[in-house]
C-alpha cells in the first residue's frame, strides 16, 4: 500500500467483466483479451463502478467496486481512494448519499437483443427507498447495419394495452425504433422503456444504481420480469431527451470536441486529437476518459514549466493509455499534458454539478 505521502496521478483500472445471454465478443474490437472460454458471452464490461447499494426490488447487482491497475495504488478500490485523497480526487464533485463515486461507466455488448426494461422513474423511487434512479447515455462504438434500439413507447399507448403486448409477446410493436450507426448518442431519462437491439456495442454512461425493471425478454425463458414495478415507473410516450442531446462542435488544427449530451448527472464529450499533439490537461474536476482509438501518455509538466496560480505542480509519473482503456483524472492533478502517439478518439465525461457556474 502506498503511503500518505503518494501524489494523485491519472487512474487506469481492471474492467469487471459480465457474462450475458445477450452478449457476444465485440470487446476483442477494442484490443481486449477477454476472460474465459473462447465461446463465452460477455455482455458487459464495467469499467468503472463504485456501487455500495443494493437493489432488491428488482434486477439489483449488489456491490461492485473497481480496482485500480496502475501505480502505487494498484489493488485498490476506487472508494478507497475517493475516501484517501477527498477533494484532491473529487474537487467540488460530491459522493452520493451511500457514499458512492457519482458515476457508473461501462461498455455494453449486445450480439442479441437486450431485455425491454425500465430504471425506477422519480416519483417510484421517491416511494420506495431501495429503489435508485438510473439516468444513462449510449454512445454506438459499433453497429451492424440495420441495427436499432428502442427509445420509449409509441404515442397513445396506454398501460393497460402494454400490459396485454407483453401477455401476448408484441411488445416490440408498441415501442420506438431508432437506427443507430457508430457516432450517434442517445440519453435515456430514468423512466424511458428502452432496449437495446441486436448487433450494437455500446459505451454507456449512467447514474450509480442498477436498479433494473426487466418487462419482456424475447421469448427467452428463465430470467425474472417485474411487470408491475415496470408498469408503476414508465413514462409512456416518447421520451423527453431533445434538449439533452443538443450538439455543439469546437474544431482546431490539431483538436476537434464535440458535446454530445449534457444532463444535471454528467456532460459528455467526444475528443479527436491529433498524432504527435500534444496539450495541457486543464480540469479543476474528476474527468472520466474512454479510450476508443489511439493511444497516448499523461505527463506532468516538464520542471522548468511555469506553474499557473492555483495549481500545484504534482509531480506524479508518466501515465501511458490506449484504445480500450479507461481513465479517472483526479481534479487535483495540478499541470499536466497529455501527448498522443497516435490519431486518438476518446469519451470524455465530466460533471456539470462540480463546475463553479451552469454549463448550458
Amino acid at each position: 500500500m502506498a503511503d500518505h505521502d503518494t501524489p494523485i496521478y491519472p487512474l487506469r483500472f481492471n474492467p469487471i467483466y459480465k457474462e450475458k445471454v445477450w452478449g457476444g465478443r465485440m470487446l476483442e474490437k477494442l484490443g481486449r483479451s477477454l476472460p474465459g472460454l473462447t465461446n463465452a458471452l460477455i455482455g458487459e464490461s464495467w469499467e468503472l463502478a463504485d456501487l455500495g447499494q443494493s437493489s432488491p426490488s428488482g434486477g439489483g447487482g449488489g456491490q461492485e467496486r473497481s480496482v485500480i491497475a496502475n501505480g502505487p495504488l494498484a489493488g485498490q478500490t476506487l472508494r478507497e481512494a475517493v475516501e484517501r485523497y477527498g477533494d484532491t480526487l473529487m474537487g467540488r464533485l460530491t459522493t452520493t448519499d451511500s457514499g458512492d463515486f457519482p458515476l457508473l461507466v461501462k461498455f455494453l455488448d449486445a450480439q442479441q437483443p437486450l431485455s425491454v426494461q425500465v430504471h425506477p422513474s422519480p416519483a417510484y423511487a421517491r416511494a420506495h427507498p431501495d429503489a435508485h434512479l438510473k439516468s444513462e447515455a449510449w454512445y454506438i462504438v459499433e453497429a451492424k447495419p440495420g441495427a436499432v434500439i428502442y427509445k420509449g413507447v409509441r404515442e397513445g399507448v396506454t398501460p393497460e394495452q402494454f400490459r396485454q403486448a407483453i401477455n401476448d409477446g408484441g411488445v416490440e410493436k408498441l415501442m420506438i425504433p431508432v437506427p443507430v450507426k457508430p457516432g450517434d448518442c442517445h440519453y435515456l431519462p430514468s423512466g424511458t422503456c428502452h432496449a437495446l437491439g441486436p448487433g450494437i456495442l455500446v459505451a454507456e454512461v449512467q447514474t450509480p444504481s442498477d436498479t433494473t425493471f426487466r418487462v419482456y425478454d424475447w421469448g427467452r425463458e428463465g430470467r425474472e420480469l417485474h411487470v408491475d414495478q415496470a408498469l408503476q415507473c414508465i413514462c409512456f410516450g416518447p421520451p423527453n431527451a431533445k434538449p439533452y442531446e443538443k450538439r455543439s462542435h469546437i474544431a482546431g488544427i490539431h483538436t476537434t470536441v464535440t458535446r454530445l449530451v449534457t444532463c444535471e448527472h454528467f456532460r459528455i464529450e467526444k475528443v479527436r486529437m491529433s498524432e504527435g499533439y500534444q496539450q495541457e490537461v486543464p480540469y479543476d474536476q474528476p474527468a472520466v476518459w474512454m479510450v476508443l482509438e489511439g493511444a497516448g501518455t499523461l505527463t506532468p509538466d516538464p520542471p522548468d514549466a511555469h506553474t499557473q496560480p492555483g495549481r500545484a505542480n504534482n509531480r506524479f509519473d508518466p501515465v501511458a493509455f490506449e484504445r480500450g482503456q479507461t481513465l479517472l483524472i483526479p481534479a487535483g492533478l495540478g499541470q499536466a499534458y497529455v501527448s498522443l502517439k497516435r490519431d486518438t478518439i476518446w469519451l470524455e465525461i465530466t460533471f456539470p454539478q462540480a463546475m463553479p457556474y451552469q454549463i448550458a
